[in-house]
């Protein structure tokens, strides 16, 4: 569900009435476990927390006049979803956070950094709020920049290479 809201409060007032509860809940156990350096608005479309360019200049290395995502937290067309970058920018953390929702006995939904979920129930509200207190802004940075570093992006030309050699392949 694609929102026009520019404030939090906005867009948890655009949300229907069985879903606003869910969110405001999994909201409030983000703020209170979440790193002061962190801010909360709107990213994406979606409730964001992020690190703020006062923190981290260089921001999303995508779209740099984009601060660093951390959090989202959305509404979706068929469920509602929780995007925890911060456990995928870490294999320990990632198993942590599996072995951790394991014990609750509840499904994990688990997708392309996101957690699926169709009602609050289906969440382990204190496993993802430890996930998150885990993580401080300064922790994040400092991942995501070792993550940054180690990726070696491949160069135009080898690109443009790749390319003209599948070109020419089609064409025999």
């Amino acid at each position: 569900m694609q929102t026009k809201a520019s404030t939090v409060d906005a867009y948890l007032k655009s949300l229907p009435e069985d879903r606003r509860p869910a969110i405001t809940a999994i909201r409030n156990v983000i703020l209170k476990n979440l790193d002061k350096d962190y801010e909360e608005g709107i990213l994406y479309g979606m409730i964001g927390y992020f690190v703020p360019h006062r923190i981290f200049p260089a921001g999303y290395h995508c779209d740099p006049t984009k601060p660093l995502l951390f959090i989202a937290l959305a509404s979706q067309k068929n469920h509602m979803a929780l995007y925890l970058s911060g456990i995928y920018g870490s294999e320990d953390e990632a198993k942590w956070f599996k072995a951790a929702w394991a014990k609750t006995g509840k499904k994990l939904d688990v997708g392309k950094s996101r957690v699926r979920f169709k009602k609050l129930e289906d969440l382990a509200l204190d496993v993802i709020g430890e996930s998150v207190k885990r993580i401080s802004a300064k922790t994040y940075m400092k991942r995501y920049q070792d993550i940054r570093a180690a990726h070696k992006p491949t160069p135009r030309a080898e690109i443009a290479k790749r390319i003209k050699a599948r070109a020419a392949a089609k064409g025999k």
